[in-house]
């Protein structure tokens, strides 16, 4: 049967055939599809399309002050503009909006923690995840709210409550427990891989391990309350370069640091180029385990130390030593044993006194010795420096800048016989010596000012040697000129 083809009844109205010029609106999920565009920038022009139209003009109304142009940048573009801004606005643009309080969180590389509890909470980590520097001192003292008394020693501050005895130990009966201190430390580890400086106090073996393992990057430790047994954590971190002990603290807490602490952290921590030991004991052993082990060692400070006798025979190892400081030390070296032992460090560079006591002729003079090498000479407030005992330093032959303040003891005569005989002294700084006076500077000493090239002058208010001096020449050489005060 051969094929016909039907007849179908023509459309009435037909359609125009599409124009190849003319586009067709586009859709919201073509703007999905096809756009790169992020779903903030589609909820941006949502918002555009909502807003009230100019009935004349029939055109969207200028009024855009509800709309968050920020929305259209990604977070990355956005955090950048952020971080051009100074710090002093960063707490303010934190509050516009939770964007950007997220985002601050990010810019935010250092940070002291007040609250133990936002650190088990996991806000920490939530809001802070770019940490790198963390102190949680604060944190790990519980201090009453509504007490008007604050106790301040170095970098702790805590209030104390109005019933305590003196003859307590204030700190350990408001420090947290170790076993929460050890879990924040946990938590802080897991959370902040890329940490590289901590402070803590009251931390045990098993919380710091914990930090040495997840966080392989941590260069700086400082830890207070720390013992022998604590240090056993802390030699598990490889990569640390600066270290700071605080063993015993009177009057707050009192923790013990030996040479078998000192021996562990010398075996462990092989790269330290800083370290500082606050109120530890030891003795030659310890010191020399640090000196052979820890060869990188450049800067070594004793605060309130409470070594053995014969201590200072252990500084010879620290063959790379360049700076020695001594802080609110009751004595250097009760006994520094004979000379022959004692030994020298050949790099070391400078040396800083700072409120010590300097009665003992014996151990300044053994401590002279050994630092005989040193180059900047720094004594600032320290007890017993009279003119026989600062005499001692002539066995520092290469010295060329020497600082004195506050060596009340100390005479014109007894400055005069050692600064003289330092030929390689270049500058010098006296100020607050009240037993040095113009009046007996003698010929010898004002032709050493003459051919200095820094001389600072003030050893006591009624000095007029600076403003005698302007405009002489004296203290010029080389081009440098005499700096008035």
């Amino acid at each position: 049967m051969p094929f016909r083809p039907q007849k179908t009844s023509p459309n009435p109205n037909p359609s125009p055939a599409p124009s190849p010029n003319k586009r067709r609106t586009t859709s919201w999920s073509d703007l999905w599809v096809k756009s790169p565009k992020s779903l903030n920038q589609v909820l941006f022009t949502m918002q555009l399309q909502s807003l009230p139209k100019d009935p004349k003009s029939q055109t969207l109304a200028p009024n855009f002050s509800n709309v968050d142009r920020t929305l259209l940048l990604p977070d990355d573009t956005l955090l950048r503009i952020l971080s051009k801004l100074p710090d002093s606005q960063r707490l303010s643009n934190s509050l516009v909006c939770k964007r950007w309080l997220s985002l601050q969180g990010r810019l935010f590389s250092s940070l002291k923690v007040l609250d133990w509890g936002f650190i088990e909470s996991g806000r920490l980590i939530e809001r802070f995840p770019n940490l790198t520097h963390v102190d949680l001192s604060r944190a790990c003292i519980i201090s009453p709210q509504n007490s008007s008394i604050l106790l301040h020693h170095g970098n702790i501050s805590m209030h104390l409550s109005t019933g305590f005895s003196p003859i307590c130990r204030i700190l350990d009966e408001n420090l947290l427990s170790v076993d929460v201190v050890d879990r924040g430390l946990r938590l802080l580890a897991g959370g902040c891989p890329n940490l590289c400086k901590l402070v803590v106090i009251g931390a045990s073996e098993m919380g710091l391990m914990s930090v040495a393992e997840e966080c392989l990057t941590l260069q700086e430790l400082e830890l207070h309350r720390c013992n022998d047994n604590v240090l056993r954590g802390i030699a598990g971190c490889r990569n640390l370069q600066i270290l700071k002990l605080v063993g015993c603290v009177e009057g707050l807490y009192s923790e013990l640091v030996s040479d078998i602490g000192l021996t562990i952290l010398a075996q462990g921590c092989k790269r330290l180029v800083r370290l500082e030991l606050s109120g530890c004991e030891g003795s030659f052993d310890g010191i020399k385990a640090i000196g052979q082990c820890c060869q990188m060692l450049e800067e070594l400070t004793l605060c309130d130390h409470r070594m053995d006798g014969g201590w200072l025979a252990g500084l010879s190892y620290c063959e790379n030593l360049k700076t020695l400081k001594l802080q609110a030390c009751r004595a250097i070296d009760s006994n520094p044993g004979p000379d022959e032992y004692l030994g020298s460090c050949p790099a070391l560079e400078s040396l800083h006194l700072e409120k010590c006591q300097l009665r003992d002729k014996q151990s300044v003079r053994a401590m002279f010795l050994v630092c005989q090498a040193v180059k900047d000479v720094v004594i600032q407030d320290c007890w017993g420096l009279e003119d026989e005992i600062f005499s001692l330093a002539i066995f520092c032959r290469r010295v060329r800048f020497v600082s004195l303040e506050g060596c009340s003891l100390l005479t014109t005569q007894g400055l005069e016989s050692v600064v003289i005989s330092w030929k390689e002294l270049q500058s010098l700084r006296v100020m607050s010596c009240k037993s040095i006076k113009d009046s007996e500077i003698s010929p010898d000493l004002a032709t050493l000012f003459s051919v200095l090239k820094d001389l600072k002058w003030r050893p006591d208010t009624k000095s007029l040697l600076a403003a005698s001096l302007a405009g002489t020449g004296m203290g010029r050489k080389g081009g440098r000129f005499f700096k008035r005060t």
